[in-house]
């Protein structure tokens, strides 16, 4: 069986990036994402994105 999960970087309010699955994401508003990235093929590399997101000064560390 083939995986087919995207995921997504999403920003919150606070500046945080979560990474989160596509089916928490497409399809859904939610008023405390500001901003969001993806979709993104596999978790590991949404990881490093976000660690280029955050050394980009576009999200806070947790």
């Amino acid at each position: 069986m083939e995986n087919t999960q995207t995921w997504y970087i999403v920003k919150r309010n606070e500046g945080h990036c979560d990474i989160l699955p596509s089916d928490r994401v497409e399809g859904k508003e939610d008023a405390n994402i500001v901003e969001k990235w993806g979709p993104i093929a596999s978790r590991d590399e949404a990881i490093a994105r976000r660690v280029g997101l955050i050394r980009a000064g576009k999200c806070q560390p947790v």
